[in-house]
């Protein structure tokens, strides 16, 4: 009538591009920095990809393999976790301490505590926590 186009409200689905290889080992070497600014053990980083303590030490050593759907999920959420955790504290160190901290969110445990439960979804809950205090989604 007044020369209005009908705009399309329908929500369209989200569908992320999958993770090449290349982008997968990037991560994965990200993650190791991240692993020394946390200061975990082979054992706790192992625990979080979801590998056994050899293989993570291996890849450690001489790059990693190929990584899986969940390894990339896994690395993902991590690589989430460190982004928000920079947005959140200014001073980058209070963000790795941050870790280790008791949280009322978690019972008292540590986000590390949390994300040591070994499960995809551990590392999921905590990037929600903390997506959340950022004002993201």
């Amino acid at each position: 009538m007044f020369g209005l186009e009908r705009i399309d409200t329908e929500p369209q689905a989200f569908r992320a591009e999958p993770v090449t290889q290349d982008e997968a080992t990037a991560m994965f070497r990200a993650s190791l920095n991240l692993f020394g600014k946390w200061e975990l053990t082979d054992e706790q980083a192992a625990t979080l990809l979801d590998m056994s303590v050899r293989t993570f030490r291996r890849w450690k050593a001489e790059g990693a393999g190929r990584i899986s759907r969940d390894g990339c999920a896994r690395l993902s959420n991590l690589m989430g976790i460190h982004k928000a955790l920079r947005i959140i504290f200014t001073e980058p160190q209070r963000g790795y301490a941050w870790i280790r901290t008791g949280n009322s969110a978690f019972a008292g445990a540590s986000a590390l505590d949390v994300m040591l439960g070994g499960e995809l979804t551990d590392l999921i809950r905590v990037r929600r926590y903390l997506d959340a205090e950022r004002g993201g989604w």
